[in-house]
Parts: C-alpha cells; sequence; structure tokens
C-alpha cells in the first residue's frame, strides 16, 4: 500500500509539472501583443504645410500609405503660398516639418535660409526625376514633385469662339466671361507676362504696356481669383466659360463640365515647379527625406496623374492618351512650355502687386 501511495503521489507530481511546462513553454499572445505595441510606439506627429487643395485624393494617395508604412501622423497646415511661407519666416521654432511651395515663393524660402540642407543620399528617388525638377533651387534643397503649366480652360458648349492662342482672350466675344488669376498667386506674374506678349513687348522690360493691355482685357473679365477652388466653383455655377488656370485644376473643371477643353496656347503655356523642403529646425529631419521620396516614387506620381492631381516628374510614369490630358506629360510638351525667371520677377513683383490693385482691383 505505501508502494503504491507512493507511486501515485510521484504521477500526480510529473502531472503538474509537465502541466507547468507547458504553460510556461506557450506563447503569450498578450505579452507579445504588448511588447510590439512598446516597440512600434505612439506615431510621430508629421507636419505638412500644403495648399489644402484635392485634399482628399492626395490623403488618399500619399499621406495615408506614408502614415500606415511609417507610424506617423500627418497633421496638414493649408493656405496659400504666401500666408504659409510667412508662417515660418515669423516663427524661428516652427513646428512645420516639410513645406509645398511653388518655385517662386520656394526662391525666396532659400535666400532666406528658412529650409534645412538636404541629404540626396537618402532620397534615392531623386534619379528617377527629369531633370529640370532635381534641383531648381540648387543640389542643397528640395526637387520639384510635380510639373505644372498655367494655360486656357473653356467650355466649348458655351463658348461660340475656338479658343488657340493667350490673344483670345481679348475677343469682345468672350465679355464678361473669363477669369483670370490675381496677381499674388502662383500664376498670377505670368498674366503680366501674357499681357506683355498681347502688347508685344517684354513685361519686365516695360510692365506699363503690359499693364495697359491687363487693363483692355478688363470688359471681359468677371474676376481675378485669388484660390483655384474661387475658378473651380466659378465654372461650374457657370459664371464663367473661360479661365486661365493652372493644370492641377482642370481634372475638377471637367467633373463638373463635361464639355470642357484644355488648351495649351499657341505662344505657349507657362511652366510651373512645384517644390517639397524640409523648414528649418525640423525635430524630423530624416523622416522628411523620406516623405519627400515616397512622393517621388513612382506609385505615388502615378496615383496623382491617374486621378489628376498633379502631372508626374518621375520618368518610369507612362500615361495613357486619357490619362494624360490635361496634364503636363511628355517630353514634346514639356519642351514647349515657357520657363519664368522667377529670380527676375520677384525683383519687380512689388511694383507689378501696387500696379495691380491700382489698376485691376478697382
Amino acid at each position: 500500500m505505501k508502494k503504491l501511495y507512493l507511486i501515485m503521489t510521484l504521477v500526480v507530481v510529473m502531472s503538474f509539472a509537465i502541466i507547468g511546462c507547458k504553460k510556461d513553454d506557450a506563447p503569450d499572445k498578450n505579452k507579445d501583443s504588448n511588447a510590439q505595441s512598446e516597440v512600434k510606439g505612439e506615431p510621430t506627429e508629421f507636419i505638412v504645410s500644403t495648399w489644402g487643395y484635392n485634399e482628399d485624393k492626395l490623403r488618399k494617395n500619399v499621406f495615408e500609405p506614408f502614415e500606415k508604412a511609417n507610424n506617423v501622423k500627418i497633421v496638414l497646415e493649408v493656405g496659400n503660398n504666401s500666408d504659409r511661407l510667412n508662417k515660418i519666416r515669423a516663427s524661428k521654432n516652427s513646428n512645420i516639418d516639410v513645406i509645398f511651395l511653388a518655385n517662386s515663393f520656394a526662391i525666396q524660402g532659400v535666400e532666406e535660409g528658412l529650409f534645412e540642407k538636404i541629404n540626396r543620399d537618402n532620397i534615392p528617388n531623386l534619379k528617377n526625376i527629369y531633370d529640370l525638377a532635381k534641383a531648381p533651387l540648387g543640389e542643397e534643397y528640395g526637387p520639384a514633385y510635380t510639373l505644372n503649366k498655367t494655360g486656357i480652360v473653356y467650355d466649348s458648349e458655351s463658348v461660340d469662339l475656338e479658343i488657340k492662342s493667350w490673344k483670345d482672350l481679348w475677343n469682345e466675344k468672350l465679355k464678361d466671361n473669363v477669369a483670370i488669376p490675381n496677381i499674388t498667386t502662383t500664376a498670377g506674374p505670368s498674366m503680366v507676362v501674357m499681357a506683355g506678349a498681347k502688347a508685344n513687348i517684354d513685361a519686365l522690360e516695360n510692365s506699363d504696356a503690359a499693364f495697359e493691355a491687363l487693363v483692355a482685357l478688363k470688359p471681359n473679365l468677371v474676376k481675378t481669383f485669388g484660390r483655384s477652388s474661387e475658378a473651380v466653383n466659378m465654372f461650374a455655377q457657370g459664371e464663367i466659360a473661360v479661365v486661365a488656370i493652372q493644370d492641377f485644376a482642370f481634372g475638377r473643371i471637367k467633373e463638373s463640365t463635361p464639355t470642357a477643353v484644355w488648351v495649351n496656347p499657341t505662344e505657349g503655356a507657362f511652366a510651373g515647379l512645384n517644390t517639397v523642403n524640409i523648414v528649418k529646425g525640423s525635430k524630423n529631419k530624416e523622416l522628411a527625406e523620406k516623405f519627400i521620396d515616397w512622393c517621388l516614387s513612382e506609385e505615388v506620381q502615378m496615383a496623382n496623374a491617374v486621378d489628376k492631381v498633379d502631372s508626374p516628374v518621375n520618368i518610369n510614369v507612362k500615361l495613357t492618351d486619357e490619362q494624360a490630358q490635361g496634364l503636363t506629360y511628355g517630353e514634346e510638351l514639356i519642351k514647349s512650355i515657357k520657363v519664368l525667371d522667377w529670380t527676375k520677377i520677384n525683383g519687380v513683383k512689388a511694383k507689378w502687386v501696387e500696379n495691380w490693385n491700382n489698376k485691376m482691383n478697382n
């Protein structure tokens, strides 16, 4: 009996030992989950200064995928070029990480020391973009992530005129039907250059004659707009049927007005480069370089092109004729667009703004 009792006791003890070992050896799902959570941590806040136009499509194509891949929470600060540039001017300790600006405004940011210098080794997609987009501000600063153009959009159904030239905007058939960008917008100064060409002069040499031509356009003008979204809404509501505008807005116009037509004027559309730079003092410089590389990737560039958000600068993006409609795409078109000397224009812009306010806004 004693032997039997000892054997039974030994079996029970060994059973508990085995169960205990199995329990210790089994994976603790909660423990693993907690460990992963600790490694991942809270998402890094990453502040992006941009225009806010096409925000829904940009969130889908650019921001949300980057957030998921990098455990980042992107916060947008939106506004026009001038307001956003002034914000980082005013704050030496800006919390903004990257800023999207048109080239003319980005040049000012470089001149005033508002941007961090980049490490190009951390942006491998730079090798896959057009040469003119790689270093528009110099090798030490951010690239252009999109190339755009300012041309003409008109409603072929309601306009009794086939528009081919910038000069057609002065046609009396377009009375009270036209909108052009205000001088303070990205494309605004190109309207002065356009008017100079109408007067057969160089606006940088003789801005008075250019403004006389602009004044002659006033009977056809409904408005000079401050934001592209204004012009898009005016077109959709039938307030205008002709607009000088950047190509990224064409998709929205086409959605509301299927008979809208894009025109690359015979004299040439005006080129624009939109840049992305790291703001001086950013605490997330390497992440910012990773973000710039993401913006230049074939995946993002293709998605934005298909959605008519931005024209691609990545040379690996291949579009059908339908996808390319209204975009700045293709070697032949890129060679034909007119590149403005923004350094010179910035030098006279204050005078142009004063003339515009006196002659166009009254």
